[in-house]
This record gives C-alpha cells, sequence and structure tokens, in this order.
C-alpha cells in the first residue's frame, strides 16, 4: 500500500561574505576563493553522505542561505542542487530560494541561477538610502539594488522576496517611508517582502559599540507605517515580521514556525528532524577537515552534530504555541489537542482567558472542537511579553 513520504525542507549554509555587516552575527566571514571550492565540495559531500536518512522523506522546500550565497558561480549553484536532486527525492513543484545581496549578481548570474532551478529570490536591500547603507556596513547603493532587481525579472524570476530594516542609525520616519514608497513603486512590485526592525546583538560591531538608534516611539511608528502601507498596496501580514501578496507566502518558514522537518547542511546550520534538535560545528576547518578526512560514504558517522536535544512534550508544547503564534494564522485547539492528547486549557490553565481579558490574544470560532488563538494587534506589537508566557521550562 502506497504512502504519501513525510515532506522536509532543506537548508544549505553558505557561509561566505564580501565584507561582514556592522550589525550581522550570522555565522559568516571573507574567504579565498580556494577556501569556496574547498567548502563546496566538503558541503556536497555532507549532503550525500546524510542522504540515506531521509529516504522516508520528499523535500518540498531548499533554502541556500548564508552568508552571501550570490557569491557563488551560477555553474556553483547548479552543482549544488543538482546534487540535492541526485540525493533526495525533490517535490517538482519545490519552491527553491536563494539570498541574492546587491553588488554580488549580474544578469549572467541570475540566468545561471534560473537554468539551476532557483524559482525564488531574497534580496536583501535593507534601505533605500545610500547613507543609511553605508551606516549599516553594506557593500550595495541603492542604484545598485535597482540592477539587480531589474535583472532578476529579466532572467524570468517572477518570486522576488526584498529585505527591509527599520530602526537604522540615522533613520526618520520620512526616510523610512521613502524606502517603503521606493520598493513598493518597483515593476512588478514584489511578492513578498520582510520588514524588521535593527537588533543589536552581542559581538558584532553594533553591540560591542552600540550607535545611536530611534528612540523607542519612532521605531513604533515605522512599525505601524509598515503595516499600513503594505496592507493598502495589496500585501497580507501572515507573520509577525513577513508580508506577501496571495500565494505568495514563504513556505520554507513556514515550516519553521509550524515546527516542520528540516536538516541543514553547511557549517552552523540548525535542523529538527523527528522533534530532534541539532546543529552543526560552527568551526570550518574541523567541518572541512572531517570530511575531507573520511571520503568513503560507507564510513562511520562523522562527528559534525552538536548539540543534540530530544525535545520533552513540554517543550514541544512551549514551541508549538510561541512559534505558530508569530503567525497571524494563529494556533488551532483541535490541532494542539491532536497533536498532544491535551487541551491548551489542561496544559496553560486560565492563560487563554487571562491574555483574551487583556487584549493581548483572540479566540475565534474554528469548528466545534474548538478556536483559533492569534495575537490581537496589540499583541502583535508586544509579542515578546506574550510568548514568555507561554513557557513551560526555564
Amino acid at each position: 500500500m502506497k504512502t504519501d513520504k513525510r515532506a522536509l525542507s532543506v537548508y544549505i549554509h553558505i557561509p561566505f561574505c564580501i565584507r561582514k555587516c556592522l550589525y550581522c552575527d550570522f555565522l559568516s566571514a571573507p574567504a579565498t576563493d580556494e577556501m569556496r571550492t574547498r567548502y563546496l565540495k566538503c558541503l556536497s559531500s555532507e549532503i550525500e553522505r546524510e542522504s540515506h536518512k531521509y529516504c522516508a522523506y520528499k523535500v518540498r522546500t531548499v533554502f541556500v542561505g548564508g552568508g552571501t550565497p550570490s557569491l557563488l558561480s551560477g555553474n556553483e549553484m547548479k552543482q549544488l542542487l543538482e546534487c540535492v536532486k541526485l540525493n533526495y527525492d525533490v517535490a517538482e513543484d519545490a519552491e527553491i530560494t536563494a539570498e541574492v545581496n546587491p553588488g554580488t549578481v549580474n544578469l549572467r548570474k541570475l540566468e545561471g541561477y534560473y537554468e539551476a532551478g532557483i524559482n525564488r529570490l531574497s534580496i536583501g536591500l535593507q534601505s533605500a538610502d545610500n547613507k543609511e547603507l553605508q551606516c549599516l556596513g553594506r557593500i550595495h547603493s541603492y542604484e545598485e539594488f535597482l540592477q539587480t532587481y531589474e535583472n532578476a525579472v529579466k532572467t524570468g524570476f517572477n518570486n522576488i522576496n526584498i529585505d527591509l530594516m527599520s530602526a537604522i542609525p540615522g533613520q526618520t520616519v520620512e526616510s523610512y517611508q521613502k524606502t517603503l514608497k521606493a520598493v513598493l513603486s518597483l515593476n512588478p512590485s514584489p511578492t513578498h517582502i520582510s520588514a524588521y526592525s535593527l537588533i543589536l546583538e552581542e559581538g558584532t560591531p553594533f553591540g560591542d559599540n552600540p550607535p545611536e538608534l530611534p528612540d523607542e516611539e519612532t521605531d513604533r511608528e515605522m512599525y505601524k507605517i509598515t503595516d499600513e502601507m503594505l496592507k493598502d498596496s495589496g500585501y497580507h501580514r501572515y507573520e509577525i515580521s513577513n508580508y506577501a501578496k496571495e500565494g505568495y507566502e514563504c513556505i520554507h518558514n513556514k515550516v519553521y514556525w509550524k515546527r516542520g522537518d528540516y536538516v541543514g547542511f553547511g557549517i552552523g546550520a540548525a535542523s529538527l528532524v523527528d522533534n530532534v534538535r541539532f546543529h552543526n560545528i560552527a568551526d570550518i576547518e574541523e567541518y572541512m577537515g572531517q570530511l575531507e578526512k573520511y571520503k568513503e560514504i560507507s564510513l562511520p558517522e562523522l562527528h559534525l552534530k552538536e548539540d543534540i536535544q530530544s525535545l520533552s512534550v513540554e517543550e514541544q508544547m512551549e514551541e508549538y504555541m510561541f512559534l505558530g503564534l508569530r503567525l497571524t494564522e494563529g494556533i488551532s485547539e483541535k490541532d494542539f489537542f491532536e497533536t498532544f492528547q491535551k487541551s491548551i486549557h489542561e496544559v496553560y490553565p486560565g492563560l487563554i482567558a487571562k491574555l483574551k481579558k487583556q487584549g493581548l490574544i483572540i479566540c475565534e470560532p474554528e469548528d466545534e472542537n474548538g478556536n483559533r488563538i492569534k495575537l490581537s494587534d496589540f499583541g502583535l506589537d508586544v509579542s515578546n511579553v506574550v510568548m514568555a508566557e507561554f513557557l513551560l521550562t526555564e
């Protein structure tokens, strides 16, 4: 009897950048051509070696992230994706995304990505103001972004996300509005927009020497303007920081928020499979050294993974709530019960009623088996406070 395979998402980490942005805490660094060639060979080896574990899965999404994946040539991207398709059961209609930074791609390279099977681009713009881009340590100008976008459309890409950032040092409500207007005036307009506030992370130049940021009131005004302008332009907000035109929500990222199975390849890449979380080692020399030493697929397991954690039921419940509530569709009481064989109200006695009374959540009737629980507009504004309420473990 034939049964449908379980869905799997694949993340591939390309850790190389021309120069690291001042706010970035992602695992990335500059690299020589020789280092990049070595890493890609090892990455393909890891992808191949791990494939036997995922025979029962069908890959529905692939996301090539970084770093700056668009430092790869069209041929390198093609070889990488061919390795995935050769070793995994990839759905014909799989969403395959590559992150792209302006200033690192030209028309020819984008044509190579398109031919390689990339069908969704995520372009890191951040701001349409060149002074703000310079402040962030970005390597590109707004004009280079426009050229990248024009080339992407010319190539045939019709599913394009634009990353935007607010609360940048020196940014005003007026300059942020100009960025939004500039993006919305693109022809054709992007199908998806991710809009985040700048966060100062430890270990980054901004984190170590904090710049002066717009005050909290200005930040909240930018947040409100984003929601209003994008909704007026035909985008619907489906996650706290993500907006899409109808039919263009990011399938890959929704897997994260809905706790689907995903596996990460490359240094530092995170995975969640069968309620087990783990990630790869972050040291690139150790990563490559192991894969170069043990080239035979039949050799014993390598020690690439660390922090392997089998999630307890309580931890699964926590994640179900504070990841699921990031989505504007919220979570289903019925699904929660079917997943854990306990009702939300049994696990969190009195909490739903309290948060509803405080105006932080709304409960909409779904069917006779319960409600859908969603963050209210106020709850979205203070989402971190709401999420903390659903912690069961210390």
